[in-house]
């Protein structure tokens, strides 16, 4: 289902995220004007050069008079920001004004948005895309982020089904897989599969960061550290919000992986060689068997 061109897109939050798809719904035609909303006016002028936005407003000035007419608004700010900016929103967005977000957890978002919202709430739809570089602000954003990536939306019950079907069109013209889950499994699984790594990543640098001989293990450390350690690269605010939205699940899950820690620590106690070889092979084929699924094209 195509969807008529979105006349005026408002981006809060012009970073890799809001302004790459902003990039990527302009370059399709999909988008005529692009109002850009944030903090930083170095960043919103760096995105306004580059051709991203339009016009821009800074938060604190009347950025809300843009809405009214606006076809679409995706929030596109850290998760701890959403309760302020929907409360900024509601009275001001038009009849016909669909919004939704990009937060990497969602039960919190939409609980915001159910308190803040009122009558616009059935015009709001939940979403996360699920991709992102290392890179932030609006000099990272490009226009192909989204191709080939799933964008999960967890729309309401009372989601309007024409909102619901205007965000999953403006999706597909990033070039996104549209998938729908509810929001409680988005948050269970996103912890496991996107929150801890990210944990883990800012946990080993910061423990090897500890140790005196810390700047010795950075001189030597090479494309295995790296690339474990790339998400500490990451939104370290952005990360804060999203593991505390999500602490729960996020939690549970620093239980189960501390427990496989202590199994790979009674393995190496016991010196069982083969032991730790079965679990490493067993983990190299569940992953080698994913990367296949994922670059032959399968939904996973």
């Amino acid at each position: 289902m195509t969807i008529s061109r979105i006349g005026k897109l408002v981006v809060v939050g012009v970073g890799l995220i809001g302004g790459s798809f902003a990039l990527a719904l302009k370059r399709s035609g999909a988008a005529g004007t692009v109002v850009g909303v944030g903090r930083s006016r170095g960043n919103l002028d760096a995105a306004q050069r580059r051709g991203i936005v339009d016009r821009s407003f800074a938060l604190d000035q009347t950025w809300t008079a843009e809405l009214a007419d606006a076809d679409l608004v995706l929030l596109a700010t850290p998760v701890g920001q959403m309760r302020s900016l929907f409360a900024a929103m509601a009275q001001h967005l038009g009849p016909r004004t669909v919004v939704t977000d990009a937060g990497s957890t969602k039960q919190d978002v939409i609980a915001v948005a159910r308190e803040c919202l009122g009558s616009a709430l059935p015009r709001f739809v939940p979403g996360h895309p699920i991709a992102g570089t290392e890179h932030s602000g609006s000099v990272a954003a490009f226009d192909a982020l989204f191709r080939d990536k799933h964008v999960v939306l967890t729309p309401l019950a009372e989601t309007d089904p024409e909102a619901l079907a205007r965000v999953a069109d403006c999706w597909t013209r990033c070039g996104a897989v549209v998938r729908k889950l509810d929001a409680a499994r988005h948050d269970a699984i996103f912890a496991a599969v996107s929150h801890l790594p990210h944990v883990l990543a800012f946990a080993l640098v910061a423990e090897v960061a500890a140790r005196p001989d810390a700047d010795e293990c950075f001189a030597f450390a090479g494309s295995g550290f790296r690339d474990f350690t790339r998400l500490a690269s990451g939104h370290s605010g952005m990360w804060r919000d999203v593991c505390l939205a999500n602490r729960d699940a996020l939690r549970r899950d620093l239980v189960s992986y501390r427990d496989e820690l202590e199994r790979v620590e009674t393995l190496l106690a016991a010196a069982d060689g083969d032991g730790l070889l079965r679990l490493f092979e067993r983990a190299r084929a569940i992953r080698d068997g994913w990367l296949e699924r994922q670059s032959g094209g399968e939904e996973v």
